[in-house]
């Protein structure tokens, strides 16, 4: 088990412990009292670090306090875990007039809050009854999340790219949004309608993914931009990077936690063509997606999570001669590039930067749990040296501007903490909660009675990992909820006709106020309850 130090600061404590492991060396903590983003940034998004303050980039609430949270957890540091919780709950506030990008918005602050709500009870905070189903977290995810809802109401059913968080969407908003943008929902919409019982967010992420899906052209490809109110490509380039990769991402993911044959069906189908018309000697290139003629021979870092994906359908030996390509790049330089020019093997003009991206180590950390190649786990240290003498400053650790000469910006993506940080440790400690194989779990639910935390984290596209034990156990509750509704509703019916009685609509106190629905005749549960109920003398008992 790696060794880590507790400390109520946001940058150094993470890095440290990994830096202990690989290296040996230590901090003080007057060392990390200058890396906090606590000290230095809150409650901006961002810490600048060559500055030692903060800005707003994303959204003005607080950003890297929340993408960070369940990296805390993960390293170990339960005291400060439950210490920033409680003051997302005391102090941000989601009523605020600003733009924010949907895409961005969801991925970060709904799959942050959705993560540390599901993480609660193993961080020692007190949580409600009838946990994970209800609780502080899952309401401020849905709270956000419901402003992001006037973003899917189109045409097509696919999202504007920016919605205003108190007015919705902008009368001059652009239709035209990326790919990603509209397929990179369903993982943390059907988490939410799975523990809160509203079919709402996963109605709307799977229409879009459908509306998608329809629009791919005859050689199976996507393009990069689409515009959302008529389903036309604006840009026609396809490959699996920037303003694609996590629509490819949440499909396999999709299916794995919904158990879903349609969204891995899907997968597949691109998977064809994408290895029949942008692979080329083990890279992926950019493609005209109805021509399949090469647009972009590039590599693009962001396309590094493909290995990763590559190992979670089994896809080992291509997914490792892909990962040696990229990994070659970052030998070449102490990090990826934003572009990489394949046939020159050089960077590309006004792509140089380095932003401390994760997606690298995240494919590493896959390959490495798929195969214990330990050539992986040397990915994972040369990344903590480099970034450690590359990156470091005196307040946290910087943005590379430039991967040539290693320039810095003074910025600090919540990504490094979110996913870089994160990747990293799990690559270190196979011991960690997260890689657990069913031998430990804990209790939850209404009743008691599920079985939580037991393993198979889903990790959404910004490492938040999801626990789809949670999913199913709310999802049986409000299923039986609803079967104890629908029978009070029929109960509070007149009697009448069969005919008549699926043809009207009836006021109900098993509804809220003005809400209506359809009356339905008595029937015994189709699903057992979970407690004996007793309705007009008859016992609904568990063999029913």
């Amino acid at each position: 088990m790696l060794t880590f130090l507790f400390s109520a600061v946001f940058c150094a404590t993470y890095l440290s412990p990994i830096l202990s492991h690989v290296k040996g060396t230590d901090f003080t903590e007057q060392d990390m009292s200058h890396y906090s983003y606590l000290e230095k940034a809150y409650p901006y998004d961002e810490l600048r670090p060559l500055t030692c303050d903060g800005q707003d980039t994303w959204g003005s609430f607080s950003l890297t306090l929340i993408d960070a949270l369940d990296t805390l957890l993960v390293l170990g540091n339960h005291t400060e875990f439950q210490r920033v919780a409680t003051l997302l709950q005391d102090t941000v506030d989601f009523d605020t007039d600003v733009n924010a990008s949907v895409f961005e918005t969801n991925i970060r602050v709904v799959g942050g809050l959705l993560s540390a709500h599901l993480l609660s009870k193993r961080a020692g905070m007190d949580v409600e009854e009838g946990w994970p189903c209800s609780g502080p977290l899952l309401r401020m995810a849905e709270d956000v999340a419901r402003k992001l809802l006037p973003a899917f109401q189109t045409p097509t059913g696919m999202p504007y790219g920016t919605v205003n968080l108190l007015r919705g969407v902008n009368p001059g908003e652009t239709p035209v949004t990326c790919t990603a943008g509209v397929g990179t929902f369903i993982l943390e919409f059907s988490s939410l309608s799975r523990l809160t019982g509203d079919p709402v967010f996963e109605n709307v992420a799977r229409k879009a993914l459908r509306a998608l899906w329809r629009t791919r052209s005859d050689l199976g490809l996507v393009g990069n931009h689409i515009d959302v109110i008529t389903s036309k490509w604006v840009a026609q380039d396809a490959g699996i990077g920037a303003g694609v990769d996590s629509y490819f991402e949440y499909l396999v993911k999709g299916a794995i936690m919904l158990q879903d044959e349609e969204l891995l069906a899907m997968f597949h189908e691109f998977d064809k063509s994408i290895k029949n018309y942008t692979k080329f000697d083990d890279w992926y290139l950019w493609v005209q997606m109805h021509k399949g003629t090469v647009s972009m021979p590039v590599f693009q870092s962001l396309e590094a999570f493909w290995p990763g994906l590559q190992s979670l359908i089994g896809d080992i030996s291509s997914a490792t001669k892909t990962f040696h390509n990229y990994y070659s790049v970052w030998r070449q330089f102490g990090g990826l590039p934003e572009f990489y020019s394949i046939p020159q093997g050089y960077t590309v003009d006004k792509r140089e930067g380095y932003p401390l991206r994760p997606e690298l180590i995240e494919s590493a950390m896959y390959l490495y749990k798929a195969t214990g190649d330990p050539t992986f786990m040397q990915l994972g240290r040369d990344a903590v040296e480099s970034i450690d003498k590359i990156s470091r400053v005196n307040c946290g650790f910087a943005t590379v501007k430039d991967v040539r000469d290693h320039k810095l910006d003074n910025r600090m993506e919540s990504f490094f903490l979110a996913e870089t940080i994160k990747y990293l440790y799990l690559l270190f400690d196979p011991e960690n909660f997260l890689h657990n194989t069913g031998t430990e779990f804990e209790l939850g639910g209404l009743h008691g009675d599920c079985i939580l935390g037991a393993g198979g984290y889903v990790f959404n596209t910004e490492a938040h990992p999801l626990d789809p034990a949670a999913l199913h156990c709310c999802s049986r509750y409000q299923s039986e909820r609803r079967e104890l509704q629908d029978t009070l509703i029929s109960l509070s019916q007149p009697l009448r006709p069969a005919a008549d009685q699926s043809e009207e609509t009836q006021e109900s106190i098993a509804l809220k106020p003005g809400e209506r629905r359809t009356a339905r005749a008595l029937s015994c549960p189709t699903q057992p309850f979970s407690a004996k109920l007793a309705v007009m003398g008859q016992v609904f008992s568990d063999d029913s």
